[in-house]
């Protein structure tokens, strides 16, 4: 008897339709011992009566999409607490979740690598009432996703997130952050703020130190000094960041399980390319919190 599996999958995702790819993904399940029930991701009432009735009838659901519609079902999934196992068809624009457990980008190899993978769980970050899988982000450039139109994602692909992010400069003020952690505090000035789970952002392997499932989260923040220490401070950052080498001094790095932090002003925050809570905000690390397909080499 064929196992069921739920596909959910976003039509709007990435430079390459996951539409074209139907055929191959059902014939592969099927020559693995598994039958198919496809959702198209609505962004409303639908998924959530199929996501919150997806319990034991189905063995895992598979998502195919980018990280905000990974982020999308993961919320509707804690929501209705279901512990279902995900496997995650990276099939949006950058795919930062899908590098941090290891996924392969081509579609045809990931549906090898889930169906050959094995059963595991990752972390997950929870910031106040949401939840995040790969990265929380306040300051410069962090809802650039937000304000990329789908249109440019998906024909110029993640170099659209660089341009469109440009037109944040010349508008920019810093940011007056109190961050309280089981690891550190920092008071002070900030032009980014970040509370990593995954590695990448838009592509970047900006916390190269980070781990998905060590139980803590990685907080960079880079600090607000003068344009010129600033600057200094990206510099040193580029060539660090190819070699994994330890943060700059101009760059705080926190460990920690948990985190409080207030701003001075309202700023916008974001969590998975998607639009994130307002300050204050407390961010916890849900340890083996998803239940989660890792393909074989994965941890």
């Amino acid at each position: 008897m064929l196992k069921k599996v739920l596909f959910t999958y976003n039509p709007s995702s990435g430079e390459d339709p996951i539409y074209g790819y139907f055929d191959t993904i059902v014939s592969l399940y099927q020559r693995h011992g598994y039958s198919l029930t496809l959702h198209r991701l609505t962004f409303g009432d639908a998924d959530h009566e199929i996501i919150s009735g997806a319990g034991s009838d189905y063995d895992h659901m598979l998502i195919a999409g980018g990280d905000g519609s990974v982020n999308y079902v993961v919320n509707l999934l804690m929501k209705y607490g279901n512990d279902t196992h995900v496997a995650i068809l990276p099939a949006g624009t950058a795919n930062d979740f899908a590098t941090a457990i290891g996924m392969p980008q081509d579609i045809p190899q990931a549906c090898r690598a889930i169906l050959e993978g094995h059963r595991g769980t990752v972390d997950i970050g929870k910031v106040n009432d949401r939840y995040f899988v790969n990265v929380f982000s306040c300051g410069l450039f962090t809802d650039v996703s937000q304000k990329t139109p789908t249109a440019w994602k998906n024909d110029l692909g993640r170099i659209a997130y660089y341009i469109n992010g440009i037109g944040d400069l010349p508008r920019f003020r810093k940011m007056e952050l109190s961050i309280r952690t089981d690891g550190g505090d920092y008071e002070g000035k900030a032009v980014i703020f970040f509370v990593f789970n995954g590695r990448t952002a838009g592509t970047l392997p900006i916390a190269y130190l980070s781990e998905a499932s060590d139980g803590l989260l990685d907080v960079l923040i880079l600090k607000g000094d003068t344009p010129a220490e600033t600057l200094r401070t990206v510099i040193e950052y580029l060539p660090r960041m190819l070699r994994r080498k330890e943060y700059p001094a101009g760059m705080v790095h926190i460990r920690c399980n948990s985190l409080h932090a207030e701003s001075s002003r309202d700023e916008n925050t974001d969590i998975d390319g998607q639009p994130g809570p307002s300050f204050p905000i407390d961010i916890t690390c849900l340890h083996d919190g998803l239940h989660i397909i890792l393909p074989e080499n994965a941890g």
